[in-house]
């Protein structure tokens, strides 16, 4: 009876071992620590802008992605390249609880390069939002041409 107990009692431990976070690899990622070097005091932002590196480089393919420190905002912003030989992009990554204000966006529009909103949502989605200085026109739908035409075959057919 001893050796049943202590041998269920190994397994309960066993499991429990197992069960253990495993260790975050973000944080062992060597870009992440890169980003934390810049001491924003801002974690969250960091990690905001570790997942959208990530986004950038593994998922969307951009070249020359870099982390920027701001000290003027305490943040960690990206450069980066949606192509190889396109001009580059600034990117501040912005936790989605996180307000915004005229004036940290003036400090990165001020910096002359396109800008990229990304919103971070706590599951890790992403929204990314181009800004720029001043208004911009919006490009038409793809299917704005053919819309015309559509309509008239309805009412054609309808009648």
């Amino acid at each position: 009876m001893n050796k049943e107990n202590s041998r269920r009692r190994r397994n309960i431990m066993m499991d429990e071992a197992n069960r253990a976070d495993p260790p975050n690899w973000i944080q062992q990622h060597a870009v992440y620590q890169d980003l934390m070097r810049f001491n924003v005091g801002d974690s969250a932002q960091v990690h905001a802008a570790f997942l959208v590196y990530m986004d950038l480089t593994e998922v969307r393919g951009w070249s020359d992605v870099a982390g920027v420190s701001c000290p003027e905002l305490h943040a960690v912003l990206l450069e980066a390249r949606e192509k190889e030989g396109d001009t580059v992009q600034m990117i501040y990554p912005l936790p989605s609880h996180r307000s915004i204000k005229h004036r940290e966006l003036r400090c990165i529009l001020d910096r002359g390069a396109p800008m990229l909103l990304c919103s971070v949502a706590s599951d890790s989605s992403l929204v990314y939002q181009r800004l720029c200085d001043g208004f911009l026109t919006p490009d038409p739908p793809v299917d704005i041409k053919d819309q015309g035409r559509r309509q008239h075959r309805k009412r054609r057919l309808q009648t």
